[in-house]
Order: structure tokens, then sequence, then C-alpha cells
């Protein structure tokens, strides 16, 4: 049984997935939109949902603990001063998932995830 194993392996290793998880998170915050397998939006969701949430409260200790993530200083000063006040009223739902189609090669779903 796989009680309390949450999460998609994504054929990666662990730090293959942070790695994933941290440029995919970078491009959807610099673009607002980036389009990629549904499993990989699925995963990313939740990932960059906490950092908007985080972002919401601009502080020193906030920009220090997304900067880990995102290392990119133009995107996180994006994050800070554009996008996090965009959703400041907002409790949570920050993306949105779209089903595209499937890939070519090997008939993936595609989905689109973009900032709401």
């Amino acid at each position: 049984m796989r009680h309390g194993r949450a999460g998609r392996k994504l054929g990666r290793t662990s730090s293959g997935r942070v790695a994933l998880a941290r440029a995919q998170a970078t491009a959807l915050l610099r673009e607002g939109r980036i389009q990629t397998t549904l499993a990989k939006a699925k995963e990313l969701r939740p990932y960059v949902e906490k950092i908007i949430t985080t972002a919401k409260e601009d502080s020193l200790h906030n920009r220090r603990n997304i900067l880990r993530d995102i290392q990119d200083v133009d995107v996180v000063r994006k994050l800070f001063t554009e996008i996090a006040p965009k959703y400041a009223e907002r409790p949570g739902g920050y993306t949105r998932i779209l089903k595209v189609g499937v890939r070519r090669g090997d008939a993936a779903p595609v989905a689109l995830i973009e900032l709401v």
C-alpha cells in the first residue's frame, strides 16, 4: 500500500525533481504561462502557489526564503513588486491548468499552466 506517498517521481532522482520544479517555477513567474506535460503541471501548481503566498508578505526573511528556490533576482523582484500584490486579496488559486492535447512523439498529455 502507498499510504502517505504523495507526489510523482517524474522519472527523475529527488535532486532532479527539485531542479525541475525550480526551473519551471522560475519560467512560470517570468513568462506568466508555460507549456509542459500534465503531470509536471500538476506537480508545479502547489510549489508555485506556496511561493506566491509567501511573497504576499514582503519581508527580508521571505525574500531570502524564496531566493533559495527562485535564484533569478529579477524574477524575485517581479514576484514581490507585481505578482504578489495582484493576489493580495485572493486566498489561493493563483494558477490555472488547461489541457492542450497530446505530444506528437509519445502522446503524453500536454497542458498549459498560467497565472490567473
